[in-house]
């Protein structure tokens, strides 16, 4: 019998960071691949849809995902090359990022193998030609598969709210679960009210809809009437790349365990309890607090995972000791904060990590041509 499996359909690419002294360094990046990234650590079979090329920053990719276990469907590197977003630092602290990016994916052969889920976000989601796969392979696996989606929207090319919501509505309508992030949310909405927001992206048919805030934990509720806040970790950050990324792995990971993935479980889907319901986002808020504490889109394995759930769990039973935890844990990110600001001030180069830390980092414009943007770095949650 087939080892269950989860299908991501997305974008997979080369962030290119240049710095002070013309020095580069390339990292493989890509809001979808780092979902299939996170799923694959987590002992998951991932497989991923992309469009990348037969170039060495396609075998940077290609190397980087597999050797995390990450399967890449085939056809995924018939591009010409391999899209980028290069960003260079100025003096000022200030990064300029160019974009090189194509985006025709395949559209995946049939199998017995019927994914459980199927993921998409992000440039993927949108761009064309590719989006229109992106929609058609949605279509096909709907009627066996649980559907996820994080808008994880890029301003750059979405064009004016306005313009966006239509197509981010069509895609909701196709989900059974719904992420997105507290900026991403006040961008599409124009700062509407969160919680209003995601019922009415309820009313389009998703089972679950849940926006991330930072520091300050998710909000998640239900087409059954649901409504769970849960707070967040206490962490060090050592940046926000992949936060939101790993944190949409540990929903689709949560879900699995909780045994409500597949059409089959729909229904059970929209009728999920406060328990497990807390039990999912908790586990993808301790997911993304261990990638935060790390540079880079680095999400926990399992073995990970449960080492730090038994500590906190020990830390949980003591009170007195959590509380003097969390205040050396704000006391560290207190002076990081202020030794970041002074290193903005510098000749110095900025290390790679602050490099790639905003979220909006890969805001690409359409594959016609390069663009380029300029923005300061933020503190964002991804």
């Amino acid at each position: 019998m087939s080892e269950p499996r989860v299908l991501v359909i997305g974008e997979a690419l080369v962030d290119v960071v240049v710095g002070l002294d013309a020095t580069t360094k390339e990292i493989p990046g890509g809001s979808p691949a780092n979902v299939a990234l996170g799923l694959a650590r987590l002992g998951r079979q991932a497989e991923l849809v992309c469009w990348i090329g037969k170039d060495e920053r396609g075998e940077l990719v290609r190397k980087h995902l597999e050797s995390n276990g990450v399967a890449l469907v085939e056809g995924s590197d018939g591009a010409e090359a391999t899209s980028t977003a290069v960003a260079v630092i100025g003096e000022d602290g200030a990064a300029t990022y160019r974009f090189d990016l194509d985006w025709n994916p395949p559209t995946p052969a049939p199998s017995k193998n019927i994914p459980l889920a199927v993921h998409t976000g992000s440039i993927g989601a949108i761009m064309e030609p590719g989006r229109l796969t992106v929609q058609a392979v949605l279509a096909a696996y709907r009627q066996t598969s649980t559907i996820t989606y994080d808008p994880n929207v890029r301003p750059q090319l979405m064009g004016t709210p306005g313009d966006a919501r239509p197509l981010v509505e069509r895609l909701i309508a196709a989900s059974d679960v719904v992420k997105c992030s507290d900026e991403d949310l006040e961008w599409l909405t124009s700062g509407a009210d969160q919680e209003e927001t995601l019922r009415s992206w309820l009313e389009l048919g998703p089972a679950i809809a849940v926006v991330t805030r930072g520091p300050e934990g998710a909000l998640a509720v239900t087409s059954s009437g649901l409504r769970l806040e849960v707070p967040s970790q206490p962490a060090i950050v050592a940046d926000t790349v992949g936060a939101g990324d790993s944190f949409m792995g540990g929903i689709i990971d949560g879900l699995w365990t909780e045994g409500l993935l597949g059409a089959e479980n729909r229904e059970a889907l929209h009728n999920i309890s406060e328990e497990a319901l807390r039990r999912v986002i908790a586990h993808a808020i301790a997911i993304a607090a261990i990638t935060v504490s790390r540079p880079g889109a680095n999400p926990p394995t399992r073995a990970e995972l449960e080492v730090i759930a038994r500590a906190c769990a020990l830390i949980e039973a003591q009170p007195a000791y959590r509380a003097e935890l969390e205040a050396a844990a704000a006391a560290v990110q207190e002076e990081e904060v202020v030794t970041h600001e002074e290193a903005v001030t510098s000749d110095a180069p900025k290390s790679a990590a602050e490099e790639t830390a905003p979220k909006n980092a890969v805001a690409p414009a359409a594959p016609e041509g390069a663009a380029e943007e300029t923005k300061h770095e933020c503190c964002g949650n991804c």
